[in-house]
């Protein structure tokens, strides 16, 4: 994985894990071993289900760069879909506490997408691959023709 990617991850994930881990003492004190086993659920799910799509992402981005965007906004959409069926599936169970699950779901949902949007922002994204361009060589000149 090249290092903007690596980065764009780290800063999405860290505070996703971090409000997971706030989520999971607060709910502990509010709602006792279940709330707390509920959100640390729900935040590992949103972790592997969000950071698997921004993997995903970037490698269509690589590959297929002509499909990006309409796979980034499918992808979203799929994402959002799948953790709703995640949450319904477990509106009744015993395992831990589904209120507290169904929250922290939604809400690192909310908090890994501002800072994925956060990230994009205050990344510098090339708007030309270098490594492309020498690749493609083509036997083009630059520079003015005298």
């Amino acid at each position: 994985m090249p290092s903007q990617d690596t980065l764009l991850l780290q800063r999405t994930a860290v505070p996703t894990a971090a409000a997971g881990a706030i989520a999971a003492v607060v709910s502990a004190f509010v709602a006792g071993g279940k709330g707390a086993l509920g959100a640390v659920v729900a935040t590992v799910i949103v972790l592997l289900f969000m950071g698997g799509g921004l993997a995903l992402l970037q490698w269509v981005g690589r590959t297929y760069p002509q499909i990006f965007q309409g796979m980034g906004l499918a992808l979203y959409t799929g994402q959002l879909l799948l953790l709703f069926v995640f949450v319904a599936a477990f509106k009744n169970t015993d395992l831990f506490d589904p209120k507290v699950f169904a929250a922290v779901i939604v809400a690192g949902t909310l908090i890994w997408v501002a800072a994925q949007a956060r990230a994009h922002t205050k990344a510098k994204i090339l708007y030309v691959d270098p490594e492309a361009a020498n690749k493609a060589g083509n036997g083009t000149k630059t520079g003015s023709r005298a």
